[in-house]
């Protein structure tokens, strides 16, 4: 109880940062009007979930509000924090989001430094809470993905991911040090692949409506210098239905299969905060993957809303060994949008996992 209060507590305490009274036209300290078309927004960043303990660190919203990079009801934006956590992990963070030519062309990307002491417990959709071992990874990782826009609402493009993961400490007698695991000292992934998706959403950040349907394939190879060959697949499918004027029922159906020799980083991760709550993320990992997840999210204040989910999934080597073990998990939480004239909020949930399993979530954003 004591942590859940410390979480509010910190949360009201960003929040009231954050939702500073205008003066003279200028909101003090979560915008800067940095030009006609540039608009800052600063977030400080105070978060739990079980992979990190207590976090806390800075960050930052860049919205490019100039016509060509506008989209619908969606504004390009550059997101980027530098988090510190309990757990003494480092991460550095930026997620550009840029539409060009009014929306005809799109960029999504991600940067990720790490530095990142971690749990692994072998791979599996049952392997047994006893094998927990810890082990400290440093890790660059890039994926861009450029698309093109297929009026109205199709988008095709092509990926480019490289991550370089260097294992640089492990428990000594344990299953990493065996060095049977692909991956256990060292992986370095260098794919191609190419993407489609089907996007009718309203908004990313906060979809009130609308479908996303998105398919990827990527090919890690050793020509390209990789340390592993692969192939991934993943399938993405999600659905926004609003009920009534202030609720929404928010479905998504998320699918990983990987095939070749993958290393365990690369792996489909069941947990987290954006998969499954109420698991550690990568608590099971395997080659296979499935995470079905239903949320109800209700509005009751233009910028206070709540939310109630279910999920449930599975990881296996095999397709043909899915719904054999699923598992499941509810919660909910609660969100705040920052400010009313952008989509950008904060979110607390918290999920209940079986056997044990359970987390609180403090970040920014929908799960999905």
């Amino acid at each position: 109880m004591r942590r859940i209060l410390l979480y509010i507590l910190l949360l009201g305490v960003s929040l009231n940062v954050c939702g500073q009274q205008k003066d003279k036209g200028i909101i003090r300290s979560d915008t800067v009007n940095t030009g006609r078309n540039l608009k800052l927004i600063g977030i400080p960043v105070i978060f739990s979930t079980p992979e990190t303990g207590f976090g806390f660190g800075g960050g930052g919203q860049l919205f490019l509000t100039g016509e060509s990079n506008t989209f619908l009801a969606r504004q390009s934006n550059i997101l980027f924090t530098g988090i510190y956590t309990a757990n003494n992990q480092i991460i550095i963070q930026a997620l550009p989001q840029v539409y060009f030519g009014k929306g005809d062309y799109y960029l999504d990307g991600t940067y990720e430094f790490r530095i990142y002491p971690n749990k692994f417990w072998g791979i599996g959709n049952d392997t047994p809470e006893d094998n927990e071992e810890d082990y400290d990874m440093t890790s660059h990782k890039m994926r861009v993905d450029f698309l093109k826009r297929l009026p109205p609402s199709l988008n095709f493009g092509f990926r480019f991911n490289f991550e370089n993961h260097e294992v640089t400490e492990v428990e000594e007698g344990g299953i990493l040090d065996s060095g049977e695991v692909f991956g256990s000292d060292r992986a370095v992934i260098v794919g191609l692949g190419a993407i489609f998706n089907f996007d009718t959403r309203d908004q990313v950040e906060d979809p009130h409506g609308g479908y996303y349907v998105t398919f990827n394939a990527q090919f890690s190879s050793e020509k390209f210098g990789a340390t592993h060959g692969f192939n991934r697949f993943e399938t993405d499918l999600r659905a926004y239905r609003p009920i009534r004027e202030k609720g929404l029922l928010a479905e998504r159906l998320d699918v990983q299969n990987n095939f070749g020799d993958v290393p365990f980083q690369s792996k489909a991760q069941f947990g987290g905060g954006n998969i499954a709550r109420g698991y550690f993320a990568g608590r099971f990992i395997d080659d296979q993957m499935y995470v079905l997840t239903a949320e109800y999210r209700w509005r009751f204040h233009p910028r206070w809303s709540l939310a109630a989910f279910g999920l449930m999934g599975e990881v296996s080597d095999l397709t043909s060994d899915f719904f054999q073990d699923p598992k499941f998990s509810t919660g909910g939480g609660i969100r705040f949008k920052i400010l009313k004239q952008q989509n950008t909020l904060v979110r607390l949930d918290v999920g209940i996992g079986e056997d044990g399993n359970n987390g609180f979530y403090f970040g920014v954003n929908q799960a999905f």
